[in-house]
């Protein structure tokens, strides 16, 4: 699992087919920086396993989780 700021790993995962654990991306504005702990947390505690193999974005307010096609 790939917990990670960085948005090429949509590409990687997605347009490339890369093999992946899972990655979980974390999109945040510097404004709301403060919450993304707990948001990262909370969205790790509610999904568990269904993140594994999976593109998840965790914003705020927000968790998208994707399959690979």
């Amino acid at each position: 699992m790939l917990l990670t700021e960085d948005r090429d790993f949509g590409e990687l995962v997605y347009a490339r087919r890369s093999s992946s654990a899972g990655v979980v991306f974390v999109k945040f504005p510097n404004r709301t920086r403060n919450a993304k702990p707990a948001a990262v947390v909370e969205a790790v505690a509610k999904l568990g396993a269904r993140l594994r193999d999976g593109f998840t974005v965790v914003e705020p307010g927000r968790v998208r989780l994707a399959r690979r096609p």
